[in-house]
């Protein structure tokens, strides 16, 4: 199943009683550099207001998971018309749904009993009865109103969206304050994020979440911003109320899993299958290496992250941040490359190079490139900033260039698989 479609089957499953605000619509246009991700929320919480009709509202009061009671605006699900007669044609079959054993109401309790004091004001909520749940409104901790969504669903948890979710992304205009990949002791993934809801900067507003997504394919996903959910220019505090350790905390408690176990089963791709972007895996796999390597350096990691084909982790080792980046491939035929150092194996070629990066002030980069007789090319470089665009925040990178070299010639190369076959 490619991207497209597992996005399109998200997309019917999730829009079965959830209704996106307006608001989504605008921060998906601005967001260039986050497409990919604008695409899934749009498949997880329902997507565009244009293929989603709100038939009616109702309130409801229910006894909460945790013994609460609250009033909650519930969007209810659209009531298919009735057909009928000679020649009517054959309704479309029905995505697979929950069924409700969590309301709306016992959503919101549950939210409110893991959110720091303050009050949550819901605009939307759905239970299980559909393909998905998740509430929306805005939190005020008494320091100013920031809008808040909570999401869960199901996924393939080796499927493209569950990657996408929970793999870091380089902005070049705009990079995020801090993005973090965590792989859990149970196997899950966890994404803690520190972005911005534009890449303009004019636009000081923030947006911060954490993606939990388990290998049973459950997807936990918590977002909030520095302002009102339909102000697009305006900040109405400094930062989003919850600290990243908090919005930790809420995706992964346990609380959630009554009403994820009720929800549907994603349908998972058929053996064999490639995502949109074979690198997606691989990523989060390279990256983890890196930081191992890195770590046995004795150099601190504050932050690591992926992307297609590469990888990054931002060190610091009291002296300033330094962002270090990791591009793995396997090349066919034979490529110019020759090699300038001498290679601790003969059956590597190694190229050093030092000078200015293409941006930034004052940031210079220190590059190891290496190509393996196999094919494999790894190639290390490291940048006196924790961001190649931006102000240097030291004289010189935290990794020398003999460390660089270590990492690109180690033999824990050789023992990935997945660059084996590549």
């Amino acid at each position: 199943m490619s991207f497209e479609d597992e996005l399109g089957e998200a997309l019917r499953r999730a829009g079965d009683g959830f209704t996106a605000d307006r608001h989504a619509l605008v921060e998906a246009g601005e967001r260039r550099g986050r497409r990919l991700v604008a695409r899934r929320r749009a498949s997880l919480i329902g997507g565009s207001v244009l293929s989603l009709a709100l038939i009616g509202a109702a309130g409801a009061y229910a006894g909460g998971l945790l013994g609460g009671t609250g009033r909650v605006e519930i969007a209810t699900p659209p009531t298919p018309s009735g057909g009928g007669g000679d020649g009517a044609p054959e309704p479309l079959p029905q995505p697979p749904r929950g069924t409700g054993a969590v309301s709306a109401s016992q959503m919101v309790e549950v939210l409110k009993g893991l959110l720091p004091e303050g009050a949550l004001s819901v605009e939307h909520a759905n239970g299980t009865g559909g393909g998905g749940a998740g509430v929306s409104g805005v939190y005020d901790d008494g320091k100013g109103g920031a809008a808040i969504r909570l999401v869960l669903s199901r996924v393939d948890p080796n499927g493209s969206m569950a990657n996408t979710t929970t793999l870091c992304t380089k902005k070049a205009t705009r990079p995020d304050d801090d993005c973090t990949t965590e792989q859990l002791a149970d196997g899950s993934r966890l994404l803690i994020q520190q972005g911005y809801a534009a890449q303009n900067p004019d636009i000081d507003i923030k947006e911060w979440r954490a993606a939990l997504v388990t290998p049973q394919g459950f997807l936990v996903e918590l977002s909030e911003k520095n302002a009102l959910p339909m102000e697009t220019m305006k900040a109405s505090r400094p930062n989003p109320p919850l600290s990243p350790a908090q919005l930790r905390a809420v995706v992964l408690s346990d609380k959630w899993h009554p009403a994820l176990n009720d929800l549907p089963g994603a349908a998972q791709q058929p053996r064999g299958w490639t995502p949109a972007n074979p690198n997606a895996l691989r990523d989060l796999k390279a990256v983890e290496q890196l930081e191992k390597l890195v770590t046995k350096m004795n150099v601190p990691v504050i932050s690591k992250g992926g992307e297609s084909g590469s990888g990054h982790v931002v060190v610091d080792d009291g002296k300033g941040k330094s962002l270090v980046r990791l591009d793995v491939v396997k090349e066919t035929g034979a490529p110019d490359f020759e090699g300038n150092v001498p290679s601790p194996n003969d059956g590597i070629r190694t190229k050093v190079t030092q000078g200015p990066a293409e941006n930034g002030s004052r940031v210079v980069r220190w590059t190891v490139d290496t190509r393996y007789r196999n094919g494999l090319r790894v190639t290390v470089t490291a940048y006196n900033a924790a961001d190649q665009s931006g102000t240097a925040t030291r004289e010189t990178p935290a990794l020398t260039l003999e460390l660089l070299q270590h990492i690109a010639t180690d033999p824990m190369w050789h023992e990935l698989d997945y660059f084996a076959s590549a």
